[in-house]
């Protein structure tokens, strides 16, 4: 947990934001898997984290704006789950870790929401992505399960959406904490990957190094040697003399803050020279957005500049073809970048996403667009200090996607579907790193990952 007053002072400008009425965070409770006892890793909901920190299952916070009051209820331990569990705190022990001095059961919670109702107050929470979360609601706010989200507060949404999105020097801590991992796991694999060897190897190797450092993984490892599927969570392929890996992983701090980082390597430990010419291509992309990440700039502008830069490259090399401007605007280079190029990070590694992108990455005046691949961007909105985010730029040769394109005669005079021919097995490449906006300038947070061609040739030698 970080120091008391600082979920405090987290709950006060919430209350501020929010202005009225009452807000209701349930936390996570544990999920079976195929019987109630034996359960999944349990996770706890990072909004109810934020503001509460109280990082184990069964547990639900109200925040009284009305009253002044913050409450948590949750479940105090009989002697029967100590024998199983070992000795455990009370709720009010907890509680008073993070200064909250109204506690009860979770009976209680019922007679206390059951009040709040009766006064005809307003109570707010946030969709919720758990069935077990909706039903809890529904039970206690007589709503039905499939209107939950129908009645879930925006004005929760938009003052959570503001508040998470600057993170604190003490937040920014912990995202480093979780990047030295990273830097551990990316310094491991680039001795160990070879040709004969299987992904799974690999992944167990990051999952290795994960654990001993105390952590969990912050999303499922995407490790594959077919990176033209964006998110491959399949690792039962053998990497190949030539194969290019892709490796997208993270991992969480102490107070599961995360990191996201993706580098791409030849499993032959050499690119080849074809391989390199479109390595280099992201790599310019990946920097040059980088640099151009800056305070009051729209991240939107960035991601299309990174466009630009890709498909500037590829015409260079015969692929693409035409103004590069024109073909950016017009979608043409979604083909080989169809995804956006990042998004914001903190406690979700895609952070917030739960209480919907839109309020996170966009505003009331910049829209979220439905081209091909930008309607994929999930940050659109101008950068501000304390913005925390991905920038991971890719190109993939996607045959399923190069032959519907081809047949339709999409964009003829912007993509040399001849050549492109001789790019259909390539796979993919992607360059991932996260930055933090600072008052002025920005921050590639964590220790550097090697990712220029002659960096991550000489390490893998």
């Amino acid at each position: 947990m970080f120091e008391k007053k600082i979920y405090k002072e987290r709950r006060s400008i919430l209350k501020r934001k929010v202005g009225k009425g009452v807000i209701f965070l349930p936390g996570n409770s544990e999920s079976p898997m195929n019987y109630p006892d034996n359960t999944f890793h349990f996770r706890q909901d990072s909004s109810f984290l934020y503001y509460f920190g109280i990082d184990k299952p069964g547990f639900y916070g109200i925040i009284d704006i009305d009253e002044g009051k913050d409450y948590i209820f949750g479940y105090d331990f009989t002697i029967d789950d100590i024998i199983w569990m070992g000795p455990q705190p009370s709720v009010a022990e907890l509680a008073e870790k993070v200064a909250v001095e109204n506690t009860g059961s979770t009976d209680d919670l019922k007679k206390i929401v059951d009040g709040i109702l009766s006064q005809k107050r307003k109570i707010h929470f946030l969709p919720p992505y758990r069935g077990e979360t909706s039903v809890k609601i529904s039970e206690l706010l007589g709503i039905s399960v499939n209107k939950i989200k129908d009645y879930s507060s925006l004005e929760l949404i938009k003052a959570m959406a503001w508040q998470r999105s600057y993170k604190s020097d003490e937040e920014i801590e912990q995202i480093e904490k979780a990047l030295k991992i990273s830097w551990e796991i990316y310094d491991s694999l680039m001795r160990k990957i070879e040709p004969g060897r299987y992904e799974y190897e690999m992944v167990a190797e990051i999952n290795r190094i994960i654990t001993q450092n105390g952590s969990n993984v912050s999303f499922p490892i995407i490790l594959s040697v077919h990176g033209e599927t964006l998110h491959n969570h399949s690792h039962n392929n053998k990497m190949n003399e030539g194969d290019l890996l892709i490796i997208d992983s993270g991992a969480e701090s102490p107070e599961h803050y995360a990191s996201d980082i993706t580098r791409t390597l030849p499993v032959s430990g050499k690119f080849t020279p074809v391989q390199k010419d479109i390595y280099e291509i992201v790599l310019k992309a990946n920097e040059t957005s980088i640099e151009f990440s800056q305070p009051g700039r729209k991240y939107k502008d960035i991601h299309l500049l990174s466009a630009q830069v890709i498909a500037s490259g590829l015409k260079d090399i015969g692929i693409m073809k035409g103004n590069v401007e024109d073909a950016v605007n017009e979608g043409a280079h979604a083909l080989f970048f169809p995804h956006g190029l990042g998004h914001m990070m903190g406690m979700d590694v895609h952070d917030m996403e739960n209480i919907g992108e839109n309020y996170v990455g966009y505003t009331d005046t910049i829209k979220r667009s439905k081209q091909f691949g930008l309607a994929y961007l999930r940050l659109a909105k101008e950068l501000e200090p304390g913005y925390v985010f991905t920038v991971e730029p890719g190109i993939y040769f996607i045959p399923a996607l190069i032959d519907q394109w081809k047949q339709a005669d999409k964009y003829t005079d912007f993509i040399n579907y001849d050549l492109l021919e001789k790019y259909r097995d390539f796979g993919g490449i992607r360059i991932e790193d996260d930055v933090l906006i600072k008052e002025k300038g920005h921050k590639v947070l964590g220790k550097p990952i090697p990712k220029s061609v002659k960096d991550i040739e000489n390490k893998m030698s």
